[in-house]
């Protein structure tokens, strides 16, 4: 009796294996039969035909199109020698694990000799692409819903452009429906429509201009003349974002000569001490921000942020030791001092080349600073710069408050502008300098933390700043803040506007000869200092 069970029960088991292979096989239901007759229709040996079941998948409403033509472009929709429709998982080694295209359920490894690959041209590929896009219009996902209708940019033909008519006044998303939009006047132009024309008018995308470009050399001399005057209409508009951008990145280099400058202009206001090892300043706080990375691997974002208070430190305690080993010497000798702190920028730059590496290091910018500020076709702001800007400002600001609203801000401008009635005062002079050139020092630090996430952190970073920095201070007018601040954005912005032409190391030369003529009529600068020493 128990041998007669485990006979029956043996043929309930093979009958069922058979009956799953054969369901895999030949598909039952009529959705899975359908399914895969899309796909039979696309193992053929006419890759027109295969332009057509590409189509019939587009036009299939099934969940499962995009997978399917996904894999096909990439080559990993193939076909076992079981007459299966299988997606390659992973197409390294010998035998790739695959799964089933229709139920997408896990059939282990298959040797390759075992798959045979449908076979595409560049054209299909094309419309691969294309179709993929349209599928995507679909898609739940608002970016990918967007990256599809910017894709289809310069891609649309007849038959798309009606099939994306629907697509468009359906769009809920006004950046997929603009695009959509531009994609099918952008055929439409080409094609020498009046409409197409019309509808790119205004429009700064290049495959827009391309467009309008090829619709100027149309046989109609209306469509002619319409798209000739959209290309100037456009070409103006260009011109305006380009100067937006010019004054942009002029800000952003503004930016980085006031952090740059700021704290050279308080050390050098109260104290008159000319700091040529200002910029290795900046550059210990370049490296700190690089060492608190090595510290947090993994998490830029948060070693940036500690890196502010840390670089300021840093950068203050060796401001801190400059000043109480050399410059309380030197004070009342420019000449000398200048020639210490000189010395002193050579051996910082040695000390780091020794201690850390004479190659150049990479700061990883934090995801939240990556990318850029889309405002138009043709406009784009880099965040980074963005933040540095704002940094800068911030800095300022707090630079402000420090020196009208505390104590040390009263004892550093009474110093400032006459020490000899401070001291007389009761005023700790030597204690004010102490405290301003750590302040500026400090200052120097968050400007290096700053250009780290613009530049590579190297023993070099500092002097590419130091000539720039002395610039600002002359221009703004000596220990005066908001002269440092005008100054420097100043310079930023007439850098950025004379290199193009001139090239860098002319425009650096230019306004190397404006400062000097400047100074000749105004030896104070823009804002110059008040008090009696300094009238003196």
């Amino acid at each position: 009796m128990r041998r007669f069970l485990s006979l029956g029960l043996l043929c309930l088991v093979l009958l069922s294996t058979a009956m799953t292979a054969q369901a895999q096989s030949d598909p039952s239901t009529p959705d899975d039969q359908a399914a895969l007759a899309l796909l039979s229709a696309l193992d053929v040996n006419s890759y027109r035909d295969k332009g057509e079941a590409i189509t019939a998948i587009l036009q299939s409403d099934d969940e499962r199109a995009r997978d399917w033509l996904q894999a096909l472009l990439d080559g990993r929709l193939q076909r076992a020698d079981d007459g299966r429709f299988v997606l390659v998982l992973d197409n390294r080694g010998r035998d790739w694990p695959v799964a089933d295209a229709l139920t997408k359920e896990s059939l282990g490894d298959m040797s390759r000799r075992d798959l045979d690959r449908i076979g595409i041209n560049n054209a299909l590929r094309n419309q691969l692409r294309s179709a993929i896009a349209v599928v995507d219009l679909y898609s739940p996902n608002v970016e990918r819903r967007r990256s599809s209708a910017d894709r289809l940019l310069g891609e649309v033909d007849g038959e798309l452009a009606e099939t994306l008519e629907p697509v468009i006044a359906e769009a809920e998303d006004d950046h997929v429906r603009m695009r959509l939009t531009q994609a099918v006047a952008i055929y439409r132009a080409e094609q020498g429509e009046m409409a197409g024309v019309e509808a790119l008018t205004g429009s700064l995308h290049p495959r827009a201009r391309v467009a309008l470009g090829r619709a100027a050399n149309s046989d109609d001399p209306i469509v002619a003349d319409a798209a000739a005057a959209a290309l100037a209409g456009i070409e103006q508009q260009l011109k305006i974002n380009r100067g937006l951008e010019t004054l942009y990145f002029g800000l952003s280099l503004g930016s980085v000569l006031v952090l740059a400058a700021i704290g050279l202009a308080i050390t050098f206001g109260v104290m008159g001490v000319i700091n040529m090892a200002h910029g290795e300043l900046m550059m210990l706080g370049a490296y700190t921000t690089w060492m608190m990375q090595q510290l947090l691997p993994g998490q830029p974002g948060l070693a940036l942020i500690l890196s502010i208070p840390a670089g300021f430190m840093v950068a203050a305690l060796v401001g801190i030791a400059i000043e109480r080993g050399v410059i309380q010497f030197l004070k009342g000798r420019p000449l000398e001092t200048l020639l210490a702190t000189f010395g002193i920028s050579l051996i910082l730059q040695q000390l780091v080349r020794t201690v850390i590496s004479p190659l150049n290091r990479t700061v990883v910018t934090p995801e939240w600073m990556s990318g850029s500020l889309v405002i138009n076709d043709a406009l784009s702001l880099t965040l980074n710069r963005m933040y540095v800007l704002g940094f800068a400002l911030v800095v300022f600001a707090g630079l402000m408050l420090i020196m009208r609203r505390t104590r040390l801000g009263l004892e550093v401008r009474a110093v400032t502008q006459n020490r000899a009635m401070a001291r007389s005062m009761g005023i700790r002079a030597t204690r004010v300098d102490i405290m301003t050139f750590a302040l500026g020092s400090g200052v120097a630090g968050l400007a290096g933390v700053a250009l780290s996430q613009l530049t590579n952190v190297g023993p070099n970073l500092g002097q590419n700043y130091i000539i720039d920095s002395f610039m600002v201070v002359v221009f703004g007018g000596v220990g005066n803040l908001w002269g440092t601040l005008v100054a420097g954005l100043s310079l930023g912005i007439i850098n950025q506007v004379l290199e193009p032409w001139a090239g860098a190391v002319l425009a650096k030369i230019i306004v190397l000869v404006f400062i000097i003529l400047f100074i000749q009529k105004r030896p104070r600068g823009l804002f110059p200092q008040k008090g009696r020493a300094a009238e003196g």
